[in-house]
């Protein structure tokens, strides 16, 4: 998938996003989303990139669980087929959920 690719499929879950973060003071009000490219996993062969995939992280944020909010998200994953792997974790300082999806693409 391309960088444009994933601004679509996340343009589809109707929650506002950003690449990595927002800039300060203009964050709104969860739930949001964040995404970015942590490393990527390419395949190589001859010495050369052969494949290259992109690891993915698109991160959910609430300020309350949400199940079908979360639901949603997925939703728009498996309709473009992301095999995704998924975490949680309560983050005290900013009194809010993360869920993050992971993924290669």
């Amino acid at each position: 998938m391309t960088h444009q690719e994933i601004i679509e499929l996340l343009e589809k879950s109707g929650l506002p996003f950003a690449y990595d973060h927002f800039v300060e003071g203009e964050s709104p009000e969860p739930p949001f989303l964040v995404f970015l490219y942590p490393n990527s996993s390419n395949f190589a062969a001859d010495g050369k990139v052969y494949f290259k995939k992109r690891k993915v992280n698109v991160e959910l944020y609430t300020d309350l669980k949400d199940v079908e909010l979360e639901e949603q998200v997925e939703a728009v994953l498996d309709e473009c087929g992301l095999f995704y792997e998924k975490s949680e974790v309560w983050i005290e300082s900013e009194n809010l959920y993360e869920v993050l999806y992971q993924m290669e693409v």
